[in-house]
């Protein structure tokens, strides 16, 4: 490993120890904390020492262009930004990155903003915004020599895992919590070999029993406690800040499920305007489900600084989680950039994915949580019409096909669910149509929608 180039900082404590000698389930052994990995002079090099912005643009823009397997990937074409590998050739790729920013323009005129976008990481080779973070923690396991790698999960996890210990040649372990994952998901980790526990508890459950395991055997844990994982999970904030020609967004509003994602991408502008590629960082917003929302509650209670767990409900499976490790990473990048932290309901939550998939992108239903709750923002004044905002889209549509169909046969929400959003709803709602195999009967069908 690059440990000369990086260390493990304790977040909590700011105890700092070499990558290869923290302990199994990435605590740090004085206080508990997580860490996150620290470049030594990051923010202090000048002169010489000091990479120069515009010769690294120019070489992460020509790597666009290479026929290498690593500068194809979003991720290892900027890996001079991640330095966590002592031999590259050991990083396992499926091209991940190199995600579209697509404008949306529907929601963007209802809410009479003139520039939203939405970062899809549901265009990752499996499906998620987990095969950034994947790509270079598995590596770091990989080069270290693991064989077995494990990891808890609501879904996205575990299929960004399987596929890339399967790429690489190593065995993995998921467990998840029993009836609570999408099949979608599920389908992926046992497509991609791994060994799958179904346990009879929640995902913190699942995260507690997998903290035990990993202390008893030689199993690398690949859950985002694992600081690696954000490392990869950062670089889509290098891609938005490409994409605007190396300015940022006024605002960037990111799901909250184990919120290790808002942290690393706050990691990732701020590294960036350390090095002096970005002028300044955006404003980082995080949406959580009403049934998950401890982060939430915790802003409200006593601005983020201390936080109690929930037990989670929500069909937005890829944030069920009430007690998130990142908790204290993520309300410390909230704080530092101004930005806000709000709940959605189920129904708010459905209205907001179908109104995506009107614009022809589609996405899980956590990610919709974004533009739920950017509704909210600009409801309470808090986006002007001539901000740029980028929501992130965390998942693929097809990742809970359930939730999808349910919602336009209506049998998704519950009438107490359902109540006040009627008006928003049916207009979205499409379900299959029975018509007979006529034309004219076809025709007239098309008589109801305007054709």
């Amino acid at each position: 490993m690059n440990d000369n180039l990086h260390t493990l900082r304790c977040f909590g404590c700011g105890a700092r120890v070499p990558g290869a000698e923290a302990r199994p389930d990435f605590r740090c052994s004085q206080c508990g904390d997580l860490f996150e990995v620290e470049y030594a002079g990051w923010g202090q090099r000048s002169g010489p020492d000091r990479p120069n912005p515009g010769a690294l643009k120019w070489l992460w823009r020509e790597r666009r262009c290479s026929g290498e397997a690593l500068d194809q990937s979003g991720v290892w074409r900027f890996r001079e930004l991640l330095p966590i590998l002592d031999n590259f050739g050991n990083a396992v790729s499926l091209h991940e990155g190199n995600t579209p920013l697509y404008k949306l323009r529907g929601a963007a005129k209802s809410l009479g903003i003139d520039q939203l976008f939405a970062k899809h990481q549901g265009m990752n080779p499996t499906g998620s915004f987990k095969d950034t973070g994947m790509t270079a923690a598995l590596s770091v396991a990989r080069e270290r020599g693991f064989q077995w790698v494990a990891c808890a999960s609501t879904g996205n996890t575990s299929a960004a895992m399987a596929a890339y210990a399967a790429r690489a040649g190593l065995r993995s372990l998921v467990l998840i919590p029993e009836g609570k994952i999408a099949w979608g998901k599920l389908s992926q980790a046992m497509d991609y070999g791994a060994v799958t526990c179904q346990l009879a508890t929640d995902f913190d459950g699942c995260v507690r029993v997998l903290t035990e395991t990993v202390k008893q055997a030689s199993i690398y844990l690949l859950n985002s406690v694992n600081p690696y994982r954000l490392e990869g999970q950062k670089t889509p904030a290098f891609e938005i800040a490409e994409a605007f020609d190396w300015t940022v967004p006024d605002h960037l509003i990111v799901p909250g499920g184990n919120l290790a994602n808002s942290s690393a991408l706050g990691k990732g502008f701020r590294e960036l305007k350390e090095l002096g590629l970005v002028a300044r960082m955006p404003r980082i917003s995080v949406i959580q489900a009403e049934g998950a929302n401890p982060l939430v509650r915790a802003f409200s209670e006593n601005n983020g600084e201390k936080m109690q767990p929930v037990e989670a409900q929500t069909r937005a499976t890829a944030i069920r989680i009430g007690n998130p490790a990142s908790w204290r990473k993520a309300a410390k990048v909230i704080r530092d950039t101004g930005g806000w932290c709000l709940d959605v309901s189920e129904a708010e939550i459905a209205v907001a994915k179908a109104e995506i998939g009107a614009e022809g992108l589609g996405c899980e239903p956590a990610s919709a949580v974004t533009l739920a709750g950017l509704k909210k923002l600009c409801a309470r004044g808090k986006i002007a019409p001539n901000e740029t905002v980028v929501l992130l889209l965390t998942g693929h549509t097809l990742k809970d096909a359930d939730y999808t169909i349910n919602f336009h046969r209506g049998s998704l929400l519950t009438e107490q669910e359902l109540q006040g959003s009627e008006t928003a709803i049916n207009p979205l709602k499409r379900d299959a149509l029975v018509v007979e195999p006529t034309a004219q009967a076809v025709l007239a069908r098309l008589k109801g929608f305007g054709g």
